[in-house]
């Protein structure tokens, strides 16, 4: 099991870090916005998550005669998205240690994209005023390597543990187990 799970979460860590970077690479060429970003960033986690699908596959294909349980498929989902989920938050981080721009800026870019667009929903001055104290709170936490690091894997291990229990669901299959 150790080899299928290593093998698929570095691929799917591997796949979401690279579509991570490329992402922000347009985002600062001004190609996508925080309007696109969120939607092509949970695309992209759910192809690079679909390593989870495959791994699962490969462990009830390879090891266990086509016959897998759910529970043996959700720890295995649950491995693999848990190294990719730390691959994510690491190339993250690395990222930003790269790009003092983004390290710096990017929660006051968010912050202002936010209020901007409460502004445009015609939001009450109370609302705005609240947010942009939440917002202002929550770029003081952002600075901190933790609470970002954690965070950043709470962006994409709910996306794994969706994609791990559909994908147990979907394959697992009864029949002769190995003992």
């Amino acid at each position: 099991m150790r080899k299928v799970v290593v093998t698929f979460g570095l691929i799917g860590g591997g796949l979401i870090t690279v579509f991570l970077w490329i992402m922000m690479f347009l985002m600062e060429k001004g190609v996508l916005t925080f309007d696109n970003g969120d939607v092509v960033g949970y695309a992209s986690m759910i192809v690079a998550l679909s390593m989870i699908f495959f791994g699962i596959k490969s462990y009830r294909d390879r090891y266990q005669n086509g016959s897998i349980k759910f529970l043996t498929g959700l720890q295995i989902g649950l491995l693999i998205s848990l190294i990719a989920a730390l691959m994510y938050a690491i190339g993250w981080e690395v990222y930003c240690q790269s790009s003092p721009n983004t390290k710096n800026n990017f929660m006051d870019q968010y912050t202002e994209y936010c209020i901007k667009k409460m502004k445009d929903e015609g939001a009450s001055e109370a609302e705005i005023e609240k947010t942009t104290k939440d917002m202002n709170e929550m770029k003081e936490i952002y600075k901190n390597f933790l609470p970002r690091f954690g965070i950043t894997l709470m962006e994409i291990f709910p996306v794994g543990l969706a994609v791990t229990l559909l994908s147990a669901s979907i394959l697992r299959r009864k029949g002769i187990l190995p003992e």
